[in-house]
């Protein structure tokens, strides 16, 4: 896999457009970062969008990468997205703790 850091969206977009999908994993609005995979040719590749750090385009030597990338990014979007959820609930509930002190 060769990986290449890519600092604008219209970089990937124009990359998105000729490509064929193959599927999208993520959200900007939930996740934060949306991995779009791909194929140009004979070319297997990722496009991750992300809106906390630099995008990069992702490379993959045969199908079999891409396929096993594919699971992982589910699986690390889908713990982060997880994860996050927790976060917020207890944060609220510490709020809600807060809360009931003051009266």
């Amino acid at each position: 896999m060769e990986e290449i850091e890519i600092y604008s969206w219209a970089t990937l977009d124009a990359l998105k457009k000729v490509a064929d999908i193959i599927e999208t994993v993520g959200s900007l609005n939930e996740s934060h970062q949306m991995s779009v995979f791909c194929l140009i040719e004979d070319d297997y590749l990722e496009l991750c969008y992300t809106d906390s750090a630099s995008s990069f385009l992702r490379h993959f030597q045969d199908e079999v990468e891409f396929a096993e990338t594919i699971e992982e990014r589910k699986i690390e979007i889908e713990t982060g997205l997880y994860e996050a959820d927790i976060y917020e609930d207890e944060e609220e509930i510490l709020d809600n703790e807060d809360d009931s002190e003051k009266f």
